[in-house]
C-alpha cells in the first residue's frame, strides 16, 4: 500500500472513534437533562438522516476539492457539534450536526481509495478500513463507556486550568470534552493525506440541478450489470446490521438472560467477527472474484435463524463456576460463536462488494458522487429496517419469529441476488456471442 493509505487508516480510526464515544456520551447526556427514554434510539435516527437527505449534496463537496480537505473540514463540523452539546444545544440537533459532518466525510474516505490505489488493491484496502472500522466501534462504545464513569469522570472535572473556568461539571460534558480532542488528532492526520491530484468537472451549486444528477448517478449504478448486484448486497448489508443489532439485544434478553450492558458485549463479540471476516477477504478474494463471495451471504442468512432456536435454559447447567467471584457460564460459548460466526460471514462477503462498488461507481461516475449513491442506498434500508423492526416489537411479534423471518428474508434476498447476476451474467454472454458472430 503507499504510505498516504496508512495516514487515511489513521484518520479514519480516530474520526470513528470519536463518533461511538460521542453516542455513549450523548445517551449520558440525555438521561443527565431526564430526556424521556423514547428520544434515546432518536439519536441513530439524527444521525442517519443526513445520509439520506444530503446525498446529493454532499457528493457534489466531495468531488469539489481534494479529498484530505474535504475530510479536514467535516471532522471539523463534527467537533462543531460536540461543541454545540457543551454549550447547551439539544442533544438530537448537535448530533445532527455529527451526522451532517460524518455524511460528508464517507464519500471522500472511501472516495480517495480508488484515487490512491489501483482497482486491484481495492479489495484489500476495504478489507483494512471496515476491520479497523469495526475495532473503533468496539474501542469507541468502550472508550466512551469509561468516559462517563464516576472514577474517570470525576477525575476530569477535577482539573481546572489557571485562571479559566471550564464550564465542564458533569460526567457527558467531561466525556465530550475529551472527545473533541480525539476529533482533533483525526483532523490533524486529514491535513497529512496526500493530494491525488485527482480532479472532476467544477460541481453544480443549483439544489435542482444536483439532485437531477444525483438520481442520474443513482439509475446509472442501478442500470450497471455489477453495480446493481454489488449495490443491492451492501444495502442489504447495512439496513439488516443495523437491525441485528437491536436482535442480538433483544435476543440476549429473553433467550440467555443477559442485562442491557451483558448484551453489549454480545455486539462486540458479533463486531469481532466482522472484523475477521472483513480482514480474512482483504487478503484472499481478489476484486475479479469478488462476486463468488455472494452464497455467503445466503448462509449467514440461515444461521441467523439457528439463534431463533437457541435458548439457555434448554443447556445443561453443569457449565458454571466462578473464578474470583465472577461465574462463568460455559452455556454462552455457542452463543459467542454463532455470533462470531454470523459476523465473520458479514464481513467476508460485503468487503469485495464494497470493492466491486466502488470500482464500477469510480468507472462510470466519480468517486465522491458514487459513495453518495451508496450511502443514500444504505442508510435508507437501515431506516426502513428498523421502522419495520420496531413495528414488529410494538405488535408484540415473539423474538423467535422475529430472528426466524429476519434470517429467511436475508438469505431469500441473497438467494434472489445470485439469480439476478446470473441472469445478467447469461445475457452478457449471449449479445458477447451475438457480436463475435456478427464478425
Amino acid at each position: 500500500m503507499k504510505p498516504g493509505f496508512y495516514t487515511i487508516m489513521a484518520a479514519q480510526f480516530f474520526s470513528s472513534l470519536a463518533d461511538n464515544a460521542l453516542l455513549i456520551a450523548a445517551i449520558a447526556l440525555l438521561a443527565q437533562l431526564a430526556a424521556p427514554a423514547w428520544m434515546t434510539p432518536l439519536l441513530k435516527l439524527f444521525f442517519v438522516l443526513s445520509y439520506v437527505l444530503l446525498a446529493a449534496f454532499v457528493a457534489a463537496f466531495a468531488d469539489s476539492r481534494p479529498k484530505g480537505q474535504v475530510m479536514f473540514i467535516t471532522n471539523t463540523i463534527k467537533i462543531v457539534g460536540c461543541a454545540a452539546m457543551l454549550f447547551g444545544a439539544h442533544p438530537l440537533a448537535s448530533y445532527a450536526i455529527v451526522g451532517l459532518g460524518a455524511a460528508a466525510y464517507s464519500p471522500a474516505k472511501y472516495g480517495i481509495l480508488t484515487e490512491l490505489l489501483p482497482p486491484e488493491k481495492l479489495v484489500a484496502a476495504n478489507g483494512w478500513i471496515e476491520g479497523l472500522t469495526v475495532g473503533s466501534i468496539i474501542a469507541g462504545t468502550v472508550l466512551g463507556g469509561v468516559l462517563i464513569s464516576t472514577a474517570v469522570s470525576n477525575s476530569l472535572m477535577s482539573f481546572d486550568l489557571p485562571a479559566i473556568t471550564t464550564g465542564v461539571d458533569s460526567p457527558a460534558e467531561s466525556a465530550i470534552s475529551i472527545i473533541m480532542f480525539i476529533y482533533l488528532i483525526a483532523a490533524l492526520f486529514n491535513l497529512r493525506i496526500p493530494d491525488t491530484g485527482a480532479r472532476y468537472p467544477e460541481q453544480k451549486i443549483n439544489p435542482v440541478q444536483l439532485t437531477k444528477d444525483f438520481f442520474v448517478g443513482f439509475h446509472v449504478l442501478w442500470r450497471d450489470r455489477l453495480g446493481q448486484i454489488s449495490l443491492a448486497v451492501t444495502t442489504l448489508f447495512w439496513g439488516a446490521g443495523a437491525t441485528l443489532q437491536f436482535i442480538v439485544l433483544k435476543w440476549a434478553e429473553t433467550a440467555l438472560n443477559m442485562n442491557l450492558s451483558q448484551g453489549a458485549i454480545l455486539q462486540a463479540v458479533s463486531a469481532i467477527g466482522v472484523a475477521g471476516g472483513a480482514v480474512w477477504a482483504a487478503s484472499r478474494i481478489p476484486l475479479k472474484s469478488a462476486l463468488k463471495v455472494l452464497p455467503y451471504g445466503v448462509v449467514m442468512g440461515l444461521l441467523v435463524c439457528v439463534m431463533a432456536i437457541y435458548h439457555i435454559e434448554y443447556l445443561p447447567s453443569f457449565a458454571l463456576f466462578t473464578v474470583g467471584g465472577f461465574v462463568v457460564n460455559f452455556n454462552l460459548l455457542p452463543a459467542y460463536v454463532l455470533l462470531i460466526t454470523v459476523g465473520w460471514l458479514a464481513g467476508y462477503f460485503v468487503v469485495p462488494m464494497n470493492a466491486l462498488l466502488q470500482h464500477r461507481g469510480h468507472v462510470l461516475l466519480s468517486a465522491g458522487h458514487s459513495i453518495a449513491v451508496q450511502n443514500f442506498n444504505e442508510n435508507l434500508s437501515v431506516l426502513m429496517m428498523l421502522m419495520l423492526y420496531a413495528l414488529l416489537i410494538w405488535l408484540d411479534v415473539p423474538v423467535p419469529i422475529v430472528i426466524t423471518g429476519f434470517g429467511i428474508t436475508v438469505a431469500v434476498t441473497m438467494w434472489l441476488v445470485i439469480k439476478k447476476h446470473q441472469a445478467n451474467q447469461a445475457e452478457y454472454d449471449s449479445l458477447h456471442l451475438i457480436g463475435e458472430s456478427k464478425h
